[in-house]
């Protein structure tokens, strides 16, 4: 069964770097497959995040609470996504964030330690994370520009119709956390644009 799981792994960095079949193997002697069941935390804050973590099956979310254990979604990842407290993992101070199933998943990550020695090994596996990082500052940007200067229904049409279908798997309060209103607000809304 783990088999499929690396399988997916596998695919997915072909899909940005070119390795042939040693390198692969290399790579994927230092995953750890973790699985979890709904709703259950991978991460929590107080705690650096040691691993680089891809989602083989399921879904999760990265999350925080505020001053008033309000929640904000920074990250919705599905199949063949990343979900990390990156910056914990860049600066390996304690988190802020927690990582959690928001259906059972099976997570594939690769610690700190293995990556630093991959880099060297696989030199290949250097440019995926550059390239992965890179996208994930973009994307990190184009939604703090977003969330700054576009209406919430807005967002929420842009939402759906760029990730139908997470929007279709994941509870209406994530959505509404993800874009940074109550759940009542984005109910609200879809109704009164109906």
């Amino acid at each position: 069964m783990n088999e499929q799981y690396l399988e997916i792994f596998s695919a997915h960095l072909r899909q940005t770097i070119q390795l042939d079949d040693n390198a692969v193997n290399r790579v994927l002697e230092a995953v750890e497959i973790v699985k979890l069941k709904r709703k259950e935390l991978l991460l929590t804050p107080g705690q650096p995040s040691k691993h680089m973590r891809f989602i083989a099956e399921g879904s999760a979310r990265c999350y925080y609470l505020d001053e008033n254990s309000q929640e904000h979604t920074l990250q919705i990842g599905i199949e063949n996504w990343w979900v990390n407290d990156l910056y914990s993992f860049l600066t390996q101070k304690d988190s802020q964030m927690y990582i959690q199933a928001i259906e059972p998943a099976v997570i594939l990550q690769i610690s700190q330690s293995n990556l630093e020695q991959l880099y060297i090994d696989v030199p290949e596996i250097s440019t995926f994370f550059r390239i992965k990082i890179q996208s994930a500052y973009v994307a990190l940007q184009e939604r703090m520009i977003e969330n700054l200067s576009t209406e919430v229904y807005t967002r929420y049409q842009k939402f759906i119709k760029e990730y139908r279908d997470i929007e279709q798997r994941v509870p209406q309060y994530i959505v509404a956390s993800y874009l940074g209103v109550t759940p009542e607000f984005l109910s609200y809304l879809k109704k009164k644009h109906l």
